[in-house]
């Protein structure tokens, strides 16, 4: 178990004029039933539509700097770009009824994990009926503003040691563990003992981060908050505002920008997306305070600019994004790879934006699909091909919930 250095402020310290993940002023209708019959666990598009569409583009994309690439990736600037106009089609419901849904973990059957933020709980969601299934508590979770349970992973070797990752804020610090999940146990059972990999990352009210994900060299990446301490974002010893890499067992990697560090990348506000394209060059998603939020190309030691700027910036030694937002058409949260593009979620901005690549360039300026229909987006997971699952937040405290929130669904995307 390996412990990291933090610099954390008391929990219920008062952080001033800062801008966390916002409200959105929902705008939807009643969400029409999707018919689930015939859908199999691979999630096969055969669901009727549910409803759909697509809002004028409110994003600009900055011209991105080439950079290093993620480890393993290629870098090949001849990859064909995907067309400048997507479409979405929401092609199901999963589930609904959810409580504060936060982080996501197919399972490969099909069938889903799931963590409640609030309740601290992980649930299995059986794709072919709907039914939520608890499946365990993670003990020591101190759920309180945006912290809680958050993301969830899969082990790599999850066939044969059955681990599931958690990231998770307890009343002192952030924290990954990893519990062996026994289908054969009753249900509300079935976690072990979780076994702390990693902690000492900073906790705070807003910006716990929270998002983790194993990248395809099998190591673990987290993404981190400041806590609303914008100092601990350039502090390379904190663990603040920073994606770390780390191996299953918490330890740093060869390769990471220094050898005895799991800090991968720094400068950054709040991380809440994590994803890999096909090309294995890592992407994240990121708050900003009151201007830009932002898509970044993470590159190994590289300077996200924050607190000493927001946005493109144009300075030498910081990293500029490769598209940003107002603050009020974001607030980003997860994201996916798909069909060339970056898919990416918003809280505020009530809307799931499209990012069109080739390589690492934006052959055209993001464009919003879902504005308003769904509410606050949280989680985009990509299930292969040309599919989705897109996991809301209306019950996290912020949102506007109506009958049935919160709810997966699963989308068709081009």
């Amino acid at each position: 178990m390996r412990y990291g250095r933090t610099r954390r402020r008391a929990y219920g310290e008062s952080y001033g004029p800062e801008r966390c993940e916002g409200r959105g002023a929902r705008g939807r209708g009643v969400l029409a039933a999707a018919a689930l019959a015939g859908c199999g666990a691979l999630l096969a598009a055969g669901c009727g539509p549910a409803g759909g569409g697509a809002g004028p583009a409110a994003g600009s994309s900055p011209p991105p700097r080439a950079g290093t690439p993620s480890p393993g990736a290629s870098g090949s600037p001849a990859d064909p770009a995907p067309p400048a106009r997507g479409s979405v089609t929401v092609s199901g419901e999963i589930a609904k009824g959810l409580e504060s849904p936060w982080g996501v973990a197919p399972l490969p059957d099909g069938d889903l994990l799931v963590a409640s933020r609030d309740k601290g709980t992980i649930s299995r969601v059986r794709v072919s009926t709907g039914e939520v299934t608890p499946i365990g508590r993670v003990p020591g979770v101190a759920p309180g503003g945006e912290g809680g349970l958050l993301g969830l992973a899969l082990s790599p070797g999850f066939a044969s040691d059955r681990m599931v990752y958690a990231y998770f804020t307890t009343e002192s610090d952030n924290r990954i563990a990893r519990m062996r999940y026994d289908e054969q146990r009753d249900p509300g059972q079935q976690l072990g003992a979780p076994d702390t990999v990693f902690r000492g990352i900073p906790k705070g009210l807003i910006h716990n981060g929270g998002r983790i994900a194993f990248g395809p060299d099998k190591m673990l990446y987290a993404g981190t908050g400041e806590t609303g301490d914008t100092g601990l974002a350039q502090d390379k010893k904190s663990l603040g505002g920073k994606i770390l890499r780390m191996t299953p067992d918490g330890e740093p990697v060869h390769g990471n920008p220094e050898a005895d560090s799991v800090v991968y990348s720094y400068g950054h506000r709040n991380v809440q997306g994590l994803a890999w394209d096909k090309d294995k060059r890592l992407w994240a998603a990121e708050f900003g305070q009151n201007t830009w939020d932002e898509l970044n190309l993470i590159e190994p030691g590289g300077n996200y600019g924050w607190p000493e700027a927001e946005g493109k910036a144009g300075r030498p030694g910081l990293r500029d994004p490769v598209a940003v937002w107002k603050t009020d058409e974001a607030s980003p949260s997860g994201i996916a790879w798909a069909r060339g593009s970056v898919w990416m979620a918003g809280l505020k901005g009530e809307r799931l934006w499209r990012i069109p690549l080739a390589g690492a360039v934006p052959v055209a300026e993001p464009e919003a699909f879902l504005t308003g229909k769904y509410g606050r987006l949280r989680t985009v997971v990509a299930l292969g091909g040309d599919r989705l699952l897109l996991v809301t937040s209306e019950t996290d405290g912020r949102g506007s919930p109506e009958s049935g929130d919160d709810r997966i669904l699963t989308l068709t995307v081009r």
